[in-house]
């Protein structure tokens, strides 16, 4: 992608600076046949990002298991807010610091309308299990990673979108074989294990032929 368009883009101010580590991005777009049946099936589109317990069901096979939990950690069953956890199913063993699971803070969701398109991001990163009182980041990659989920619409077009930015494994923690588990996994996602996942949900978000 040329780097001077893809940071004129709209939304682009809400994914992170890349500064350390890998970066990734995960991208489909949908033409629609007018403006009015883009804006119309945007709802659609927005409704499917924030609706973080089905994204499974939305990427299809192969994917990960999500779970939208509150602040505390209790799981929830409504669309995703600022300051919510996702617990994530990575298949393979988990963290004991997440009790089986990988957690990330939702740091941030941001709606902006702009001339002739609409922008939608949610921007999450690795934390700490928030059902125990340990502090060490539950996540094979550590606390300087975050990932800007986007959906965006300009004019008839729609596009899904996964930014990842600043992936550094997290093996410094205090359990050793969390160190252990989190090198090999960080290592998959730094040569590519994760792209098909992710690839695979931005795609599930633009599917016109499901209905929500």
């Amino acid at each position: 992608m040329d780097t001077k368009n893809e940071q004129n883009a709209p939304g682009a101010a809400n994914v992170p600076s890349q500064y350390t580590g890998s970066t990734m991005n995960a991208m489909e777009q949908l033409v629609l046949s007018s403006e009015a049946e883009a804006v119309h099936f945007f709802q659609t589109v927005k409704e499917r990002l924030l609706d973080v317990n089905r994204w499974s069901e939305i990427a299809g096979e192969g994917m990960s298991d999500f779970f939208l939990t509150d602040a505390a950690g209790a799981l929830v069953q409504r669309k995703a807010t600022g300051g919510d956890h996702i617990k994530i199913d990575i298949p393979g063993p988990g963290t004991q610091a997440g009790e089986g699971y990988d957690w990330v803070t939702i740091e941030e969701i941001k709606a902006e309308v702009l001339d002739n398109a609409e922008v939608l991001s949610m921007t999450a990163r690795p934390s700490a299990n928030p059902l125990t009182a340990g502090e060490d980041t539950a996540h094979f990659l550590t606390d300087e990673a975050t990932s800007t989920f986007q959906v965006k619409r300009i004019g008839n077009t729609i596009y899904a979108e996964e930014h990842a930015r600043n992936e550094v494994p997290n093996t410094d923690t205090e359990n050793t074989l969390d160190n252990i588990r989190n090198t090999f996994v960080g290592w998959g996602a730094k040569v590519g294990f994760s792209y098909p996942q992710w690839k695979a949900l931005v795609k599930g978000f633009l599917n016109h032929d499901t209905p929500y």
